[in-house]
């Protein structure tokens, strides 16, 4: 990976990172699709009393599926678990009973993420023929798209993510790969031989 590259893929991910500062703390973006949890308290203490210290990934209803069920004990548990929803609430809930939040923890992951994440576009940007800078930019906003669809329409298709709240996210990642991508236009005079970038 020559430096130009490497200095291209590390701007960009700053620049996606900066990005994602504007977009969850200066626009309504990050926000889409999230609501505060009315009676907080009473919620929390009821998760704490059924899954101590249980952490995980739960959805619910679960139509009474337990661990180890059979196939057809499986396709029974969700043919209820569908009428439990028809009827009643569903969800999903990320459980933990404690967590201690680390702010600059979790900013330097989320520099590092975004770092990888330019540096991975920029990477398979330069392993192509693409001359000019409306076609490099044009490719790394096509990944960004291929990433955003992935990321997130899975979840909301199978877990029920608010449209809202996918929509706020997609458009977050689609934009900071279009960032990238200029960022990439801009610095990668041409592709398809990285050494002489």
């Amino acid at each position: 990976m020559s430096t130009r590259i490497l200095f291209a893929g590390i701007l960009g991910g700053v620049v996606m990172f900066i990005w994602n500062f504007v977009a969850h703390d200066l626009l309504p973006l990050g926000e889409m699709g999230v609501h505060i949890l009315p009676n907080e308290d009473t919620i929390t203490s009821a998760l704490q009393t059924n899954l101590a210290d249980n952490s995980g990934f739960y959805i619910f209803p679960s139509g009474g599926l337990t661990p180890g069920a059979t196939g057809e004990q499986k396709k029974a548990a969700m043919k209820k678990a569908e009428e439990q929803m028809a009827a009643g609430a569903a969800g999903i809930l990320i459980y933990r009973p404690k967590r201690i939040f680390n702010f600059p923890k979790r900013l330097i992951i989320e520099v590092g993420t975004d770092v990888a994440e330019a540096l991975l576009a920029v990477f398979l940007l330069a392993q192509t023929g693409i001359r000019g800078f409306g076609g490099k930019v044009g490719f790394v906003f096509t990944a960004g798209i291929l990433a955003a669809i992935t990321t997130n329409v899975p979840d909301a298709n199978w877990y029920g993510f608010p449209k809202d709240f996918t929509l706020g996210q997609m458009i977050i990642q689609v934009i900071g790969f279009l960032l990238i991508g200029i960022v990439a236009g801009l610095l990668i005079k041409k592709t398809g031989d990285a050494a002489t970038v």
